[in-house]
């Protein structure tokens, strides 16, 4: 069983649940990665001349062993955030160290500490696999997920998961992100895919458009108002560019600064 055969049955309009649920997982499947061994390649360089280009494979990896509470999706589709860019070109730090940190957790969060990352965000995809303790979610429903990855543990993070102290971004924190065949999350960060969405249209607005709803509009953000001025730094990126559209929609003046 390949990838490709995967597809080719998600895709066909007589398959059911119960068809993908029963496909083999292949070994492995192709991901975009950086290396351990490669973190030092960009010593010495101003961050403009750092090029993702020379430290981002395209790899064949070992699919995942698939945890309590977690999924393994099929991606459909994905998108690039500036995290990975960070994460391509080892700054503020490399993110092997998240990695490493995360494998110390517990023995099953090991399997994150490994020499090379799967880096990515976002998804839109069909499930393939659950874990134990999954019961909200099975293998051919369409979903996406967005990208924090928590415990949920902790009573620091009951009221606000992003202040759980086991909070992590998935794909920049975590490994097996989403620029890849397949992504291994947590089942918590799945949401139904909306039906009127391409797989793209799906894919696209998740980290930013959570990371602006939370600072703006969320009971834990900024709790913007009518006629509030809101300065938007970047407004042309992926974050700000749905800021611009809450503050609008909210009835702030967005005052946009881009370079």
């Amino acid at each position: 069983m390949t990838v490709k055969d995967i597809l080719d049955a998600i895709q066909s309009p007589d398959s059911t649940p119960a068809d993908i649920a029963a496909l083999p997982l292949p070994e492995s499947y192709r991901a975009i990665t950086v290396h351990k061994d490669e973190t030092e390649m960009f010593a010495g360089l101003e961050t403009r001349d750092k090029d993702p280009r020379k430290s981002i494979h395209l790899d064949d990896v070992p699919v995942p062993e698939l945890g309590p509470g977690e999924a393994l999706v099929a991606v459909m589709a994905s998108s690039v955030n500036y995290n990975s860019v960070w994460t391509s070109i080892f700054e503020p730090l490399s993110t092997f160290g998240f990695l490493e940190r995360y494998g110390r957790v517990s023995d099953l969060a090991k399997r994150h500490d490994l020499p090379y990352h799967v880096i990515g965000s976002d998804l839109a995809g069909v499930v393939l696999r659950t874990g134990p303790g999954v019961n909200a979610w099975q293998a051919g429903d369409e979903v996406v997920a967005h990208c924090l990855s928590v415990e949920l543990e902790s009573s620091d993070g009951h009221n606000d998961t992003m202040l759980d102290p086991e909070q992590r971004i998935w794909g920049f924190e975590t490994n097996f992100g989403g620029l890849a065949e397949i992504a291994l999350v947590k089942s918590n960060q799945l949401m139904p895919k909306p039906d009127h969405l391409s797989w793209e249209e799906a894919a696209a607005p998740g980290l930013v458009n959570s990371t602006a709803y939370r600072q703006l509009v969320s009971r834990n953000g900024a709790g913007m108002k009518q006629g509030d001025n809101v300065l938007i730094w970047g407004a042309s990126g992926g974050l700000g560019s749905y800021a611009t559209q809450f503050a609008l929609a909210g009835g702030a003046n967005p005052i946009c600064v881009v370079s």
